[in-house]
């Protein structure tokens, strides 16, 4: 399977962590929270989370706060279809395919739940065909894109598709949600809304470069199921973010690395780029100390981070589109996703 196109999308609209402080401070919310949920928010938002801004599907910053099950559900119809549809344009275009080259498309997300799928959705915007596979993927959190790019090669090995279209897409200002616990408080303060897709098919575009898929592996710890995942309440989805999520995040990403590598009978040293879902600061940090990597080594991730925020399932295509931006080095690039589970997976690939 090779990766022929890229794209990504987000809100047009840009907001720092000084604009969410401040529409904080306005909002009714200032007064309902408790003091030490007021003190944690303000060092999250003033302080050096390794985040500055982020993208959200909001006219007016203010409307983060109408948090109803109406209003957030709402504000998923709107722009989920339309988030996506803009990356997939971007992939199609980067990877020089119609829109009716594509024999399936593969969407996910955790932040909304539509019926019929998003892939509806997707398929009537972009007008691919009638007769295409369509396959939606709900509830894997921030690792969805690898399991749905390995969907998406099962498909390619199997024979039935040439060219499948991979999308990802997060409106996370749709979930959200606001109490005095501290993960609950991170979380509102860490994720933006955004969107990603790749072209994935049986063959490399001609001149351009190629990225093979050479590996992969996931592992799915149910041990640790509850240290992060999304619950119902009132509603409506209520992140849970506890203290263990760097540990076990750096810890099994580790584990599915040094497999791939075994099989692969490479070192660490040998890879070239390293296309890490960041999670936030203290997840990043803890993946570099695990690894043994340097910040460099981490830049595309910190730098998404840095500018986007935690855009969940979708992050991962922006680190991608950085690095080759960037023309990273040919060779072996490692791109790994983990999340809700705890689920961690990886992938090997070939670039030239």
């Amino acid at each position: 399977m090779y990766l022929n196109g890229i794209g990504t999308a987000t809100p047009p609209t840009r907001y720092t962590k000084a604009d969410c402080w401040e529409a904080l401070q306005r909002s009714q919310w200032y007064r309902r929270l408790d003091s030490r949920a007021i003190a944690l928010a303000k060092v999250i938002l003033l302080g050096d989370n390794g985040i500055e801004a982020r993208r959200l599907a909001l006219s007016r910053l203010e409307e983060c706060f109408d948090i109803d099950p109406e209003t957030l559900h709402g504000r998923f119809v709107t722009h989920a279809p339309q988030l996506a549809a803009q990356a997939g344009w971007q992939a199609l275009a980067a990877a020089r395919h119609g829109a009716r080259d594509i024999d399936a498309v593969v969407v996910s997300t955790c932040t909304g739940y539509l019926c019929p799928g998003l892939s509806g959705y997707v398929i009537e915007r972009l007008g691919l065909r009638s007769d295409i596979q369509a396959l939606d993927l709900v509830g894997q959190g921030c690792a969805a894109a690898l399991p749905n790019m390995r969907l998406a090669r099962a498909l390619l090995d199997a024979g039935e598709c040439a060219h499948v279209l991979s999308i990802c897409v997060e409106v996370s200002s749709a979930a959200m949600y606001l109490d005095n616990d501290p993960g609950v408080l991170v979380s509102a303060c860490l994720f933006g809304d955004g969107a990603g897709a790749a072209v994935l098919s049986v063959r490399p575009t001609a001149g351009q470069r190629s990225i093979r898929w050479h590996d992969s592996e996931s592992l799915i710890d149910v041990e640790h199921r509850d240290a992060l995942r999304f619950e119902q309440r009132s509603g409506m989805l209520r992140n849970i973010l506890t203290r263990q999520v760097p540990t076990l995040a750096a810890e099994r990403a580790q584990r599915v690395l040094g497999r791939v590598l075994q099989r692969s009978d490479l070192q660490p040293s040998q890879l070239s780029a390293w296309i890490m879902h960041a999670g936030g600061r203290d997840v990043l940090l803890a993946l570099q100390q695990r690894l043994e990597l340097t910040a460099q080594e981490l830049r595309y991730s910190a730098e998404m981070l840095r500018e986007y925020g935690n855009l969940s399932s979708a992050f991962v295509y922006f680190v991608l589109q950085a690095a080759l931006a960037d023309g990273a080095p040919a060779g072996w690039w490692w791109l790994s996703s983990f999340g809700a589970g705890f689920s961690c997976h990886g992938a090997l690939l070939q670039v030239s």
